[in-house]
């Protein structure tokens, strides 16, 4: 055993967990241990991933469900693959539509938040290339689960009791037929313990095990989506989702000391975490560690980020550029000793389900899918459980910009797998869900990997920071103690202590070592590693 894993957490914390054969972890055990039956069964990190990722609509409907988007990293053994499974505006969306409805930026929830959904699409499309166990055997899991129901822990309660709230408090006074149909399938939302079922998803799940996913695109629930949408005020058609494709991506990374961080290209963030690891990559250690510059760097990155990222296929993004080292070199220039104040970002909140899994021959898997903002668009489809996103709410209605919606064009997106090399040997994948937390989490738990040589466990237990763009405050978890805020106070932050821990994101990640695997789940939220 190396040493960075002797200096372990106190008696009481989460340790680390270490396995031989395969690792899966998730922010729900049981969608974890789901992973694993399929790694036992002889399943494959893809298959064991795909298990786990369709077993979490049903177990965390509040932070995905079958209307998401879903995005992949893949390490084959040998090189890595990224895969873009989000989805386009329909084809009649239009900007100028909403501008003359005296909009200013798309709404959050009904029809005019939905894009096609692209998440099941993904399934098929990574399993295809490769999985090894049927598909419908990998997603026997998710039926069960849908059919007979699970307890509902925790933080899962927590969230679902929030998503459910504010569904409720916009019906209340904006009634919408398009959400109507949300409350009987979700309300009440359920206790902690309590077992909650949804047998319209195990049919459905059913239909796209059968069909290996087409039945959600050119069959039945894609005839049930679109007929809904003409009928309660939607533009999405059976010939938007028949037309969905994903894409597979060449990832794109930057060095930070002796590791590489990867992560898919625009139209995500995740460029805006390179952006920040190249500017403090020109640093010291210690330099890097302060919070301070940590913000800063954060802050210019994601600066970037919102002027310049959008759909690559419609927009021109410079990627390169962005990850220049004359970019990184004038940034860096920018950071000085006290606080600044880039130029606004739009952010929004996001609840999201990240998962990674690995196996014995070292096929190693970054997952990530969500519905955006808790239950997404509020808009669920009658008799399917088909709970649709509101990723269109993440376009531009600014006329002109490179994220403007348009038809057929992908928006704006928050969510980001990530992975971790070194010398271009896999380390392993890690990410930390969370709408804009969520580049934030993926610099912080590189830093503590690289940097401070923490297992994957400490660091994803450190304390964090969040730069929250709209009040220009940064928010400090209370373990950071007193002191970490008042260090930023005196460089011209507006620090607070954080009301509770949800902000700061659910991160998990496995490492590869000689002799297997080292894994760790997020403590914020219920999940445990699943290993063999």
């Amino acid at each position: 055993m190396q040493s960075r894993y002797d200096d372990l957490a106190s008696p009481g914390a989460r340790q680390p967990v270490f396995s031989r054969r395969g690792v899966v972890c998730t922010s729900h055990p049981l969608a974890a241990s789901a992973g694993l039956r399929i790694l036992q069964a002889g399943g494959n990190a893809v298959d064991a991933a795909i298990a786990a990722a369709a077993c979490l609509p049903v177990l965390e409907p509040c932070s995905n469900g079958l209307g998401s988007d879903a995005f992949a990293l893949i390490w084959d053994g040998g090189r890595l693959h990224g895969l873009n499974g989000s989805g386009r505006a329909p084809a009649a969306a239009s900007a100028e539509g909403l501008r003359s409805r005296g909009l200013t930026a798309v709404p959050e929830h009904g029809w005019d938040a939905v894009t096609v959904p692209g998440m099941v699409r993904a399934w098929a499309d990574v399993h295809a290339r490769f999985g090894r166990l049927a598909f419908a055997d990998v997603l026997a899991p998710a039926i069960e689960y849908a059919e007979r129901g699970a307890p509902v822990p925790g933080v899962v309660a927590w969230g679902w009791g929030r998503g459910v709230r504010a569904v409720q408090q916009r019906q209340a006074t904006t009634p919408d037929p398009a959400q109507e149909h949300f409350l009987p399938l979700f309300a009440p939302a359920p206790a902690v313990g309590e077992v909650r079922a949804l047998p319209e998803l195990a049919e459905t799940l059913r239909a796209i095990a059968e069909t290996h996913g087409e039945d959600f695109y050119s069959g039945d629930v894609a005839a049930r989506i679109a007929d809904f949408a003409a009928a309660t005020g939607g533009v999405l058609t059976r010939e938007d989702l028949a037309a969905h494709r994903s894409e597979w991506v060449e990832p794109i990374s930057a060095r930070y000391r002796d590791h590489e961080v990867w992560e898919i290209p625009p139209n995500g963030q995740g460029i805006a975490t390179l952006i920040a690891l190249n500017i403090l990559d020109g640093l010291s250690p210690e330099q890097a560690a302060d919070w301070h510059t940590q913000v800063e760097a954060v802050k210019l990155a994601l600066a970037d980020t919102h002027a310049l990222v959008a759909d690559p296929d419609v927009a021109e993004v410079p990627t390169s550029e962005l990850l220049s080292a004359e970019h990184a070199a004038r940034r860096r220039a920018a950071i000085s000793k006290r606080a600044s104040d880039p130029v606004a970002v739009d952010p929004r909140a996001s609840d999201t389900v990240y998962l990674c899994a690995t196996d014995e021959d070292g096929m190693m898997v970054s997952f990530i899918q969500s519905n955006f903002a808790g239950f997404g668009s509020g808009v669920v489809v009658p008799g399917t459980g088909v709970a649709l996103q509101n990723r269109g709410s993440g376009f531009s209605l600014e006329t002109g910009h490179p994220n403007e919606l348009a038809p057929d064009k992908r928006p704006f997106h928050t969510i980001i797998p990530g992975f971790l090399t070194r010398g271009g040997e896999a380390v392993g994948p890690f990410g930390v869900m969370g709408g804009h937390m969520q580049a934030q989490g993926h610099l912080q738990v590189a830093l503590h990997t690289i940097d401070g040589g923490l297992d994957p466990q400490t660091a994803l237990g450190r304390p964090r920071w969040f730069w929250d763009a709209a009040t220009r405050q940064v928010l400090v978890e209370d373990t950071a103690g007193p002191d970490a805020v008042a260090a930023l106070r005196e460089r011209g932050h507006d620090a607070v202590v954080a009301e509770h821990s949800g902000i700061f994101g659910r991160g998990q990640a496995i490492w590869r070592i000689p002799d297997g695997y080292v894994a760790g789940s997020e403590p914020r939220a219920d999940g445990v590693p699943m290993a063999w």
